[in-house]
């Protein structure tokens, strides 16, 4: 029995003969549609980094910001509709903040995913909504140590050594796989994640110009969530490029 067509997807309440919720599955299109987003736990901390896609060469470099803060210590990255990005991100400050204010402590990363996932799921719910079209990666480092989740539109979180959401997951999934995460050093990390984030680009998105964008948490920030050094970033930016042309000319 097919389902397609059938008025199934009008509505995120209502499951289709086999099971299905469309609305869900849509917001999945949305987030394969996006620039690619990675996470790497390493050791000594959490490495996230982003695909942002420039599509207009009159937009602000390093503005509009793929990657937030949502404690001192925790960071969230999305791949899909920047509106609900930002909407989910601020809705992770707020569990965060009240978590603080209630129990004065710093509130651990997978209190704050649980919550922010209950919350995604709600929309997944109700006729008079819609899910989020959105996937989210969250990293910290906090009392259980370096921790990383996705958080996908269904409401799903799951925990990982590696996490790729986006058009390149795929290939960056089958590039971390190939890592020994567990032994790396944040620097190491940061080197491996502008690595992957070219790679991805030169296979999905050849022909869009991208900013890389990239955050770290640790032993190298004294836990806090803050962007790359610059000359870390620099260095690991002209080392991912460099092994592009190296490939290029292999070719």
């Amino acid at each position: 029995m097919t389902s397609i067509g059938t008025g199934y997807d009008l509505s995120a309440s209502t499951y289709s003969p086999d099971g299905r919720i469309f609305q869900v599955e849509y917001a999945n299109k949305a987030v394969e549609n996006s620039g690619t987003a990675i996470g790497i736990k390493c050791r000594d901390g959490v490495i996230l980094a982003v695909e942002k896609l420039v599509h207009s060469k009159l937009l602000v470099p390093n503005a509009n910001r793929r990657i937030q803060t949502i404690d001192r210590h925790i960071g969230l990255a999305t791949a899909g509709l920047l509106a609900d990005g930002r909407h989910l991100a601020n809705r992770a400050r707020e569990e965060a903040s009240n978590h603080r204010e209630t129990f004065r402590v710093q509130p651990p990363l997978k209190i704050v995913v649980d919550r922010l996932g209950g919350y995604t799921q709600a929309y997944t719910l109700y006729s008079s909504v819609r899910p989020f079209g959105v996937s989210s990666i969250l990293g910290a480092v906090d009392k259980d140590g370096p921790g990383l989740y996705i958080l996908e539109p269904s409401g799903v979180y799951l925990g990982y050594y590696g996490a790729a959401v986006g058009k390149g997951r795929q290939l960056a999934k089958t590039e971390l796989e190939k890592l020994k995460l567990s032994e790396m050093s944040m620097r190491d990390a940061v080197f491996e994640a502008a690595r992957i984030i070219y790679l991805v680009n030169e296979d999905a998105n050849k022909e869009k110009e991208f900013e890389l964008e990239m955050t770290w948490v640790g032993a190298e920030t004294n836990g806090l969530h803050v962007p790359v050094a610059q000359a870390l970033f620099d260095e690991a930016e002209a080392k991912a490029k460099a092994a592009m042309s190296e490939d290029f000319e292999e070719s």
